[in-house]
């Protein structure tokens, strides 16, 4: 494949795109990298680019989550490593292994899991596994970015001549403290630090009492600080055993940058992998966000994109909450030239920019946000001529850079080749203009060329519609609106709409009718025809939508009796074999019943059980025998059926258990009638009515007719009362 030219870049806005995954890297050379996205020249790489955006992409749904690939760059520290007997700094080697730790994990990482990131699997194989880097740094420098007292023998013995000082100091020092603190030469705050050295506070009274060294005083000049003689000598004594210490630890650094040296091309890879990695992340990313796939890429030259979504314009919407309308169109051997047509505002431009980005973007490694079902191929060349190009610094009009870059197409244009131009022919004379287009658009056809023009000149509607290989196509234009649809219908020419936007804008009408006869009838004519064309194509399809909506009615209507129709069928069936099973039951209870009557009359057994056994055995070889295995079957469904059955009788006890006590609650909570002599009554649990005769201390005597009883008053209810 060869090199894309600038001039595509820009007019497509990719360099938009390339900021919009730059913002999305985590690491500085990862966003330099991302910057310099390029479509790919050579087909391996862009597969592989590919295959690593896709696998990581799918990394976001499952559990085998990608490592964290973030680091500080080595850059400066690889550069001093170029040059002999230069030193890095204690936090270059803790930045280096940092970046050797995380390039490990992430090679091991997708060692374990090849078969789920094959591709990113090789790309981290490339890269040699070692810990030598990492073992070495940490054998020098510990956790907290220091060198370690065991870094070598002598640093461990000077970092122990220090220690032993520093105690001297401090016993020194106190020393030095308490008596002149007893001897009242000092302040009230007694010490402080100067330089980085305990000092006296001496009242100035007394400095010359206190033997040292004067470090200075205090603004007011009251106090003094005054140093000990005696920690003074061992000041001395710790001040060079800290030079020696910083000269050995020069020494041992020097030593592991030295150590280091030999790495620098491993160094370098690992910096170059992980900032891949930060950019295939990045791409992983940003295409989760628009929905994107890697669709299928053919070797034959064959473009078929299903609901493909303009990347810029989908993610402006997106954060706006506003639609975004797909397109779907296709480019083949058979259909190589697209002519689009129709009014301005229309979504013309859009779709060649949707076409051309996406194909850029899957050439430079990225998802596109179209259907899984979407083809696509790869172009050696794609040729963009898209806006109005005036060059002032050339002093070229619109129509003279459009020349010219006609004239860079008919250098570079073949079978190879995409070309992308909106609005062709404009600038000039419309039919001058129109016909040396129509003429450059028959070079691109013969060359075998694929592209998309957009153009409102009908001589280049009636060319596409004579090719074989070429076609029309317009942006669905709602005729009684004048509102666009932002739907591609590809097959036929549209109409501009020329006179009806006029009229639709308030431009009177007997002015409309007088441009009308200003111009050639045929051409009025044959944009009114397409018009036309395109008003009843709106009918149809919205006559298609509706046929669609009845037949989906319909079948959905089939569904619903065809399963009623099963249970109507499943049920008769059941009656059918209960209708047969009790025939059966009464014709053999007639059976017994007639042996019956035989043994009632003979009192004979042995007539009566060989009836009987002859019965059962006529019964019996109407009925298969059943395998263990069915039999074993039918004894558990007949188990969960009993469960079942015992579960339902205990909910239904249960149900009568509650609505049992919530009667007797009722009943409890009900007033009682206060009962009285002559009240007709009966016993809570009787049925027998009677009259009370008296009633005395709770109690009533109830006459029933034949006799009469005592009974409590709280075991009577009331039939009722007595007439007044």
């Amino acid at each position: 494949m060869h090199k894309i030219h600038h001039k595509t870049l820009q007019d497509l806005e990719f360099s938009t795109v390339l900021s919009q995954i730059e913002s999305i890297c985590n690491t500085e050379l990862g966003k330099e990298m991302a910057l310099q996205i390029f479509p790919y020249t050579r087909k391996e790489e862009l597969f592989t680019s590919l295959r690593q955006t896709s696998e990581y992409v799918a990394s976001f749904d499952n559990n085998n989550s990608i490592p964290g690939h973030y680091f500080d760059s080595i850059s400066p520290e690889i550069k001093l490593l170029h040059i002999e007997n230069t030193l890095i700094e204690l936090g270059g080697f803790k930045k280096i292994a940092s970046i050797s730790a995380t390039v490990n994990t992430h090679i091991l990482f997708f060692r374990k899991f090849r078969e789920y990131y094959p591709t990113l699997h090789q790309t981290a194989d490339k890269v040699e596994h070692t810990t030598a880097i990492i073992q070495e740094i940490n054998s020098i420098i510990d956790r907290f970015g220091e060198i370690k007292d065991d870094a070598s023998e002598a640093l461990s013995a000077i970092r122990k001549s220090i220690g032993e000082v520093r105690g001297k100091i401090n016993q020194s020092f106190l020393s030095a403290l308490q008596s002149s603190n007893t001897a009242g030469y000092l302040d009230d705050i007694r010490e402080t630090v100067v330089e980085n050295r305990r000092v006296l506070a001496v009242k100035a009274m007394y400095r010359k009492r206190v033997k040292g060294a004067i470090m200075g005083n205090s603004k007011t000049g009251s106090i003094v600080y005054i140093e000990p003689e005696t920690t003074l000598r061992y000041s001395r004594e710790l001040g060079n055993l800290e030079y020696e210490e910083s000269e050995e630890i020069k020494r041992i650094l020097r030593a592991l940058t030295d150590f280091l040296r030999p790495y620098i091309p491993l160094l370098e890879d690992y910096q170059d992998f992980l900032a891949t990695m930060d950019v295939v992340a990045a791409k992983a990313k940003y295409a989760q966000e628009m929905n994107a796939i890697l669709p299928s890429v053919k070797e034959e030259k064959k473009m078929h994109l299903i609901e493909a979504y303009h990347p810029l314009l989908y993610l402006t919407n997106k954060k706006k909450e506003e639609k975004t309308y797909p397109q779907s169109i296709s480019l083949d051997m058979g259909n190589r030239v697209i002519v689009i047509s129709g009014p301005n505002a229309g979504g013309k431009s859009i779709t060649l920019k949707t076409v051309g980005l996406l194909q850029l973007m899957l050439q430079s490694g990225m998802l596109v946000p179209v259907h899984p079902r979407s083809e696509m191929c790869l172009f050696d060349r794609i040729l963009t001529d898209i806006g109005d190009n005036q060059s002032i610094e050339n002093h070229l009009s619109t129509y003279s850079y459009r020349l010219k870059n006609m004239n860079f197409f008919l250098r570079k244009c073949n079978a190879q080749t995409l070309f992308l131009i909106d609005e062709f022919g404009t600038g000039s004379d419309p039919e001058l203009g129109g016909a040396l287009a129509e003429t450059f658009l028959e070079e691109f056809y013969h060359r075998e060329a694929f592209g998309i023009i957009t153009t409102h000149y009908a001589n280049l509607k009636m060319l596409a519609n004579e090719l074989p290989c070429a076609s029309n196509a317009n942006m669905l234009f709602d005729s009684k609106s004048l509102e666009p649809v932002f739907r591609l219908i590809v097959g036929e020419a549209g109409s501009s709409f020329t006179f009806e936007v006029a009229q639709k804008n308030g431009i009177p009408y007997s002015l409309i009718n007088r441009a009308k006869k200003k111009i050639e009838r045929g051409k009025v004519r044959f944009d009114a025809t397409i018009a036309k064309l395109q008003k009843e194509r709106n009918k149809m399809e919205k006559t298609s939508k509706q046929l669609k909506d009845e037949e989906t009615k319909a079948r959905d209507e089939a569904v619903r009796l065809e399963g009623l129709n099963e249970k109507i069928q499943s049920k008769l069936e059941s009656y059918q074999q209960l209708f047969d099973h009790n025939q059966r039951m009464i014709y053999l209870g007639n059976k017994v019943n007639d042996i019956a009557e035989k043994y009632f009359a003979d009192k004979k057994k042995r007539p009566l059980i060989s009836e009987f056994l002859r019965i059962v055995e006529t019964e019996n070889s109407k009925r298969k025998p059943k395998p263990p295995k069915q039999k074993k079957e039918e004894k558990i469904q007949k188990k969960q059926v009993a469960q079942e059955m015992e579960k339902k009788v205990e909910v239904i006890r249960e149900k009568k258990k509650k609505e049992k006590k919530k009667a007797a609650l009722q009943e409890k909570n009900k007033p009682q009638p206060v009962l009285k002599i002559g009240d007709r009554v009966r016993m809570t649990d009787g049925k027998a009515v009677g009259d009370i005769e008296t009633i005395e201390k709770n109690k009533a005597v109830v006459n029933y007719g034949l006799f009469t009883t005592n009974v409590s008053l709280d075991q009577l209810e009331l039939v009722e009362a007595k007439k007044k």
